[in-house]
């Protein structure tokens, strides 16, 4: 049997239709309900779905009243507060595209940027560095002052405009503005079901930061869509403190990044959850060890999901579908993915390959903003290529074996960076690990291992460690402790960071 599942057709998006007023909808029909609670440890900010929806008209009310022309591009260079989902929606609703980026990005980073994407105008948080410009620049204080504006009327059309742009490194290694049309959001159905398990009545904790593109989705859009209640941590809000804040609130569902729940179980803080029925994890991969760890605290399991920037999540498990032992979980329903060769050609099942998302998805992006060629390089014929190395079992769940630029060379066998991870983490001194292929000297590599930890560890001890899990071509032979490990602006594991930076000191040793 083939490597290839179509779950689809996918339900088509409504003609015309509008993100925004799509994600705020339930407003009409409950505009009293909490729709976001910020959370803090002395207290909460509430906003109602009636609130919500004003403060986004008004925001659109105020852009229409300028006269933007349909399609116009804003910059968002905001950080961590409500300001920040009220901007984008209300962008959208206006008819406008928002381009939401880091808060972590330098001024000269910024300056690379504008000139690629020509915004219209930018909303900016003035703790944040900007270059000189002579764009309309929006602060928070004039967001704020938008909110009661008469409200504008959403915008509705194709869904097949484009509705917002977020930023990747793209094949290159340099940004890439990723182009997503409107009905990206009505793709994002199928998480309900096929990862979230989500209902009106749920209370949805992420961990996220507002600006985050993984909170804006998963922790506020579809669960507004949904009518359900979005709660988000404050800013200064620690993990430790996310427990408390989940017992206080009643949290059902708890969403975050693997590295939030390795930090939430090596608090003091217990871990008694009554009202809580799952967890999800998203970003990068949750190792086996701290899904079980959780468990065994909580006695609430974690479902996995996977996707990317260009994509919406599209692999998951679920309450309905748990994913085995070993495998991110399954083809959501209405999906429609392939592993293949290197001819592009499906491989049979359990037989490692590149995985693949057919063009007919939903949830897939419009293109690379002013980069066609590479768009279409990221394609197979009619598959778009995710750069990730996988295995389909037989049932179809899909086991990660890493970013095929990640993969490591030992001997002669490609070796997965997520098993000599997974093995690292067992050690009950290491927190964080990343396994890399470094080059020690001329046409010599091996694989290394940074790890953190609160003190160095013995590296015979180590490797000790290592050979009981793993083979012993698959064992590092460099163990290297650092205090943090480099991540990428979406949270993910900057693997060939790690490797530059060595063989950049080692160049000059």
């Amino acid at each position: 049997m083939l490597s290839i599942v179509d779950t689809g057709p996918a339900p088509p998006c409504p003609a015309p239709f509008n993100l925004a007023a799509y994600a705020l909808a339930p407003a009409a029909q409950t505009p009293e309900k909490i729709a976001l609670a910020v959370l803090g440890p002395a207290g909460a900010e509430r906003w109602s779905f009636g609130r919500l929806s004003e403060a986004v008209l008004g925001v659109a009310g105020a852009l229409q009243r300028q006269g933007h022309a349909p399609g116009a591009l804003v910059l968002l260079r905001l950080g961590n507060t409500v300001e920040f989902p009220i901007a984008f929606l209300g962008a959208v609703a206006a008819g406008m595209v928002p381009v939401p980026v880091s808060s972590q990005l330098t001024s000269a980073e910024i300056d690379g940027i504008i000139p690629q994407i020509g915004p219209a105008m930018i909303f900016a948080d003035p703790t944040l560095a900007l270059p000189a410009t002579q764009i309309p620049v929006v602060d928070l204080a004039g967001l704020a002052a938008w909110h009661t504006h008469p409200p504008g009327t959403p915008c509705f059309g194709d869904p097949e405009r484009p509705g917002y742009i977020v930023f990747t490194s793209g094949t290159s290694g340099r940004p890439r503005a990723v182009v997503h049309a409107h009905r990206a959001i009505w793709a994002r159905r199928m998480m309900q079901e096929g990862w979230y398990g989500l209902r009106a009545e749920d209370r949805m904790l992420h961990a996220g930061a507002f600006n985050w593109t993984y909170t804006l989705g998963t922790g506020l859009m579809d669960p507004w869509a949904a009518g359900a209640t979005a709660l988000i941590p404050g800013p200064g809000v620690t993990p430790a403190q996310l427990p408390l804040l989940m017992r206080r609130h009643d949290a059902t569902i708890f969403a975050a990044a693997p590295g939030v729940y390795r930090q939430m179980l090596k608090s003091e803080a217990p871990l008694s959850l009554p009202k809580l029925r799952h967890g999800l994890s998203a970003g990068e991969k949750l190792p086996d060890t701290l899904r079980a760890a959780w468990t065994r605290h909580t006695g609430t399991p974690i479902y996995e999901a996977f996707g990317m920037s260009e994509c919406s999540t599209f692999l998951s498990g679920s309450p309905s579908r748990p994913a085995p032992d070993g495998t991110l979980g399954y083809p959501q329903t209405g999906r429609h993915i392939a592993v293949l060769d290197a001819q592009g050609t499906p491989t049979p099942r359990g037989k490692q390959g590149t995985l693949a998302v057919h063009r007919s998805d939903p949830g897939l992006m419009l293109g690379y903003l002013g980069h066609a060629a590479e768009t279409q390089a990221r394609y197979a014929g009619d598959w778009f290529l995710t750069g990730d190395l996988v295995v389909m079992q037989g049932d179809g769940a899909i086991a990660y074996l890493g970013r095929d630029d990640d993969m490591m060379n030992a001997g002669g066998y490609r070796v997965s960076p997520l098993e000599v991870e997974s093995a690292l983490t067992e050690h009950p001194q290491i927190g964080e690990a990343a396994a890399v292929e470094v080059t020690v000297k001329a046409d010599t590599t091996v694989i290394a291992a940074f790890y953190t930890a609160q003190n160095e560890l013995d590296p015979t001890a180590l490797s000790a460690h290592m050979s009981e899990r793993i083979a012993r071509y698959k064992t590092p032979r460099l163990y290297i402790h650092v205090d943090t490990l480099p991540k990428s602006d979406n949270r993910k594991l900057a693997r060939q960071h790690l490797r530059r930076i060595y063989e950049a000191r080692n160049d000059q040793t």
